[in-house]
């Protein structure tokens, strides 16, 4: 994304709308523009404010005017009044931003929208997790926060260690060159987006160790993590996950249980 130049006033509305912070007003030139490395290319500043167009010279001029009064002409906080917000041509590999920040769009490796995954909450259909399995997602970043692709590979490389097995109807999965060892694909390493999920199952018994190694690389990441895990319930409504989280010391909270499709 970028700001127009020319057609620019400064009134800084767009400033507000980017969920990561990366439009900013230069004072010395009087125009606001787009930090492009710190820009996902999520689209919220171009889908989510009116594009008017009025004409620039004469909003300037009226704005110098005023400023003279000290009075101030300004837009509705929603509108970009000269339509200065102009979409960029992405080419790969800054295309990747938009596919994992932007959504409305469709990620092409899954046809799924928003992060590009149905996730392990939809384990009663898709029968991703089996009896015995545990699920897991990991979320990477947050609006204000984001993430680059080379911090999620230091976490899929740690976990490939430990015994997992990614899920392969999953955006990041795909931009692995090696599923074995978590490696990502060298040419997006350095490309920020809002944020991404990681899926991947291991037994029941090896929860404890995926955990604790979610945690030590977390804590070396420049962004913020969240783990989910979630396994199939016992006929009562349990399951073993409870007694090993309590056991191993993490605290949790049962976030959902889906009751599935009943007894055959």
């Amino acid at each position: 994304m970028r700001i127009d130049q020319q057609k620019c006033v400064a009134c800084g509305n767009c400033v507000a709308i980017c969920p990561m912070g990366a439009i900013s007003i230069d004072s010395v030139k009087n125009r606001a523009y787009v930090n492009a490395d710190e820009c996902v290319e999520c689209f919220t500043c171009f889908r989510g404010m009116s594009m008017e167009r009025l004409n620039p010279t004469l909003v300037r001029g009226i704005r110098r005017l005023l400023k003279v009064f000290r009075l101030r002409f300004d837009p509705e906080p929603d509108v970009c009044p000269t339509s200065a917000i102009t979409p960029d041509e992405l080419a790969w590999p800054r295309i990747v931003r938009r596919a994992f920040s932007d959504p409305i769009v469709t990620h092409e490796s899954t046809g799924v929208h928003g992060r590009g995954t149905e996730e392990v909450k939809t384990n009663d259909v898709t029968n991703r997790v089996g009896i015995g399995e545990a699920g897991y997602v990991v979320e990477f970043g947050r609006p204000g926060v984001g993430v680059r692709f080379r911090d999620i590979e230091k976490m899929t490389q740690a976990l490939a260690q430990v015994g997992i097995e990614f899920e392969p109807k999953n955006p990041v999965t795909h931009m692995m060159t090696d599923k074995k060892t978590g490696k990502i694909r060298d040419d997006i390493l350095n490309e920020k987006i809002l944020s991404a999920i990681v899926e991947f199952k291991t037994r029941v018994d090896n929860v404890p160790a995926v955990l604790r190694r979610v945690d030590e690389v977390s804590k070396t990441l420049d962004t913020v993590v969240a783990v989910g895990v979630a396994t199939r319930c016992d006929q009562s409504g349990g399951s073993a996950l409870d007694a090993i989280l309590n056991e191993e010391g993490f605290s949790f909270v049962r976030g959902k249980t889906n009751l599935g499709l009943g007894h055959a």
